[in-house]
């Protein structure tokens, strides 16, 4: 009883100081994700809601996805702080816990992906967005999940018993920092490509999901950014996925800094990367997504 007693506590006191405190998070399959290999929150892909101050909203949002290898989530930097950020500019932000491997591999982590976009998209209304002013923006391996789905997407399922399903899971823009974008090498972050496709993967599934090579006219468009000194992920990942754009015709933006280690999120402390996000801004306004 006083262990029960105990963990009841300690659940409590951690909602209470939770970075999300007081942000609701859904489960993207209320009755169980698809494949899902049991119950625990491993197994259960949320998103977590971050609305803007009604007076200050613009009818944009963006699904978040945290970086980490496809083995871990950067919650706080790649996801809250994010979304933090974005609501000073009245935009809504979801940040997605997605799947993650070695436990579950590829297509599970596209699935949660999609079904973010699609949940979103299929709520717009009730988050007081437009169903055509929703976003994806990654953080390294979350980079390579945004690009994936916005590569591999449909219009929705038609006839799904699932009303969401019947929604389209195409973003209408993506933001790439710092992103795992091949599944190839030489530019492959291999412990990404291990954790999504297992230690040997079939040579085709590596070069669909090498997201520079699935580019098309419907690719939303992009804003990426990155650095020529990280040597985690090399900003090849970035330029061939904005080259692949550009022969495409799909508006694009991208920004190579050349300092700055991976994994810096939105660099509040760097001298010279803290001007990107605001960049990133001026983007959106130019795509009247501030408006």
């Amino acid at each position: 009883m006083k262990k029960t007693f105990i963990a009841i506590l300690l659940m409590i006191l951690t909602a209470a100081f939770s970075p999300a405190a007081g942000h609701p998070t859904v489960l993207l399959w209320p009755n169980g994700a698809p494949s899902a290999l049991g119950n625990a929150p491993a197994d259960q892909p949320t998103l977590t809601i971050y609305l803007p101050d009604p007076g200050k909203a613009v009818r944009t949002g963006v699904v978040v996805c945290p970086g980490g290898g496809y083995v871990q989530l950067a919650m706080q930097k790649e996801g809250f702080d994010i979304a933090k950020w974005l609501n000073s500019m009245g935009i809504a932000a979801f940040v997605l816990k997605y799947r993650l491997g070695p436990r579950y591999h590829y297509p599970i982590e596209m699935w949660d992906g999609q079904r973010a976009v699609r949940y979103v998209r299929y709520h717009a209304k009730e988050y007081g967005i437009a169903p055509n002013r929703i976003g994806i923006w990654g953080f390294s391996a979350g980079g390579h999940l945004a690009s994936t789905v916005g590569t591999h997407f449909d219009n929705g399922k038609t006839g799904a018993p699932d009303p969401i399903d019947r929604v389209s899971c195409r973003p209408d823009f993506m933001v790439l920092a710092y992103p795992v974008v091949t599944m190839l090498d030489p530019y492959v972050h291999k412990g990404s490509r291990r954790a999504l496709l297992g230690d040997n993967p079939d040579p085709k599934l590596v070069r669909y999901l090498s997201n520079e090579l699935q580019v098309t006219p419907q690719t939303p468009p992009t804003f990426l950014f990155s650095t020529d000194d990280d040597t985690t992920v090399p900003c090849e990942n970035s330029i061939h996925f904005f080259l692949a754009l550009r022969k495409n015709h799909v508006p694009a933006e991208m920004h190579i800094f050349e300092p700055g280690p991976h994994g810096v999120g939105l660099a509040p402390t760097h001298s010279a990367l803290s001007i990107w996000p605001t960049l990133l801004a001026n983007w959106f306004r130019t795509r009247g997504l501030l408006k």
